[in-house]
């Protein structure tokens, strides 16, 4: 034990680029990278496509086929617009909050509790109750997750800005937990597609999410002890609170951070093939099995993002900057789906529409979606610190610092990025005829085909592609930004002598 305690309390890094030792130790790198395994277990089960399915298909069983499609896409976007608004707002709150424990660490004590209790709720209800009562219920707890979720993961998203001002710090620790996070939560995605193989599971769909929903609400709460007990917020604010007019008007003084939302807009169209991937795999792929195949190949693109990433960022920090990183996993993934369309082209739309995918399509299907994993999770990873970076930028240009807002308009574009692109999937569905089941596959006229192979190949080389058009115009590169860094090290160090001396 005493040697694992020296390990977890060794610094990640030994010397940062600057010569100088960083101050992150392993326990509080995993200690973060756990809650972000918590964040990924909430996702995992209420905004992944899981969600579509168990909404479509087994709340509103009881609606026609093109009905349920309809209302649910509704509850989707108007649900998904009001938590994206809510984002900015909990930002603005985490900005004006100081108390002994800091501005983000009291929250992600208490919301996960909040988080836990509505999603357990959201998946007791049942397609045999009243259908007005299931469309109302639905709505409630959707707006329930989001006001929880979002107090819990705008602190989360912000404590990682405050937990080092070293970038290459950030970059291990982002990576750490994106790989922690796709592990943790992948497991209630892969229990629910798992759960077809099992004989009860298999006629009981309804009850595979509700066991899903149960034990990731546990591990969501006791995951984020450790984030709470064992983390710092290093970054400290000695100005005064800001007003919320100041929050949000430095939020327009950020040029780079407006290129990421646009880019963050764009990426909705990227987003389609995850919302419609359990339809895709059931009524296209004509094989449901394949399912856990899909959720378990997206891990390798995490691992490699969370491994490498953090080495390029470090030894090609001037060379090869955010930006360019950025461009690059944009280009390689639109490659990448690009091959994905030809390859299986003919094996899904010119087979009988009842008939299973053969062994080797299924294979490639699974491998595809493996290799575009890689640059999405890539980019994923660098975006992070683009978006530390753009706070950095911020208190560089004001002397303000407000980790808050800054993240909110980020998970602000998240949110949306889930909402439309939800609605979008569930909307094209409705409008090519889709016929709802709740077990097995059912075969699907040739229009909802079409649908279901264009969104999971093609439409998301459209998003990639407009993704490069804001990233030309993002200002923090290379030399600027070593620059940057430089000088607020220095300011950095002359408030805290300051403060230091009005003590004494």
């Amino acid at each position: 034990m005493s040697r694992l305690a020296d390990l977890l309390n060794t610094k990640i890094i030994r010397n940062t680029e600057t010569g100088e030792e960083g101050c992150l130790t392993w326990r509080e790198t995993v200690s973060y990278a756990l809650g972000r395994g918590a964040q990924g277990m909430c996702t995992g089960m209420t905004s992944s496509k899981y969600v579509n399915f168990f909404i479509t298909n087994i709340l509103f069983k009881a609606l026609g086929d093109q009905a349920a499609m309809n209302v649910a896409s509704k509850i989707r976007f108007f649900c998904g617009i009001f938590d994206a608004i809510n984002d900015p707002v909990m930002g603005v709150v985490v900005d004006r909050t100081r108390t002994k424990n800091g501005q983000m660490r009291p929250y992600i004590k208490w919301a996960p509790f909040f988080v836990a209790a509505v999603m357990v709720m959201f998946f007791v209800g049942s397609g045999n109750a009243p259908l007005w009562l299931n469309i109302l219920y639905t709505t409630i707890l959707f707006v329930g997750l989001d006001v929880t979720y979002t107090a819990f993961d705008i602190p989360m998203g912000a404590l990682a800005f405050s937990i080092t001002p070293d970038g290459v710090e950030r970059t291990k620790l982002f990576g750490i937990s994106s790989i922690v996070r796709s592990v943790v939560g992948a497991i209630p995605m892969v229990f629910v597609a798992g759960a077809s193989l099992l004989p009860y599971f298999k006629s009981h769909t309804a009850q595979s999410y509700l066991v899903s929903a149960v034990v990731s609400a546990a591990g969501i709460i006791i995951l984020t002890r450790f984030t709470y007990k064992n983390t710092r917020e290093r970054v400290v604010h000695h100005e005064d609170t800001p007003s919320v007019k100041t929050c949000f008007s430095l939020l327009f003084k950020n040029q780079p951070l407006m290129m990421l939302f646009l880019a963050n807009i764009a990426f909705v169209f990227c987003k389609i093939p995850e919302q419609v991937s359990a339809y895709f795999v059931s009524d296209l792929m004509f094989n449901r099995k394949y399912n856990i195949f899909i959720d378990i190949i997206k891990f390798p693109g995490s691992l490699l993002a969370g491994l490498l990433v953090p080495v390029i960022i470090r030894k090609f920090r001037e060379k090869l900057d955010s930006r360019r990183f950025y461009q690059i996993c944009c280009l390689s993934a639109i490659c990448i789906h690009l091959l994905f369309a030809a390859v299986t082209y003919n094996g899904l739309m010119n087979k009988g529409t009842q008939a299973s995918v053969s062994l080797l399509i299924g294979i490639m299907i699974v491998l595809f979606t493996g290799l575009s994993a890689i640059p999405l999770e890539f980019k994923n990873l660098i975006q992070k610190e683009m978006e530390a970076e753009t706070v950095d930028y911020v208190e560089y240009k004001t002397g303000t610092r407000v980790e808050g807002v800054m993240l909110s308009i980020m998970s602000f574009t998240g949110k949306l990025e889930n909402t439309f692109s939800a609605s979008i999937g569930l909307r094209v569905l409705s409008k090519t005829g889709y016929i709802k089941h709740e077990e097995g596959s059912v075969a699907q006229n040739d229009m909802t085909r079409w649908a279901l192979f264009i969104m999971t190949t093609l439409i998301p080389v459209v998003g990639y592609l407009l993704m490069l058009v804001p990233m030309h115009f993002y200002k923090i590169t290379g030399k600027k930004h070593s620059e940057m860094m430089a000088e607020l090290t220095e300011r950095r160090a002359a408030i805290e002598q300051e403060a230091e001396e009005k003590a004494v």
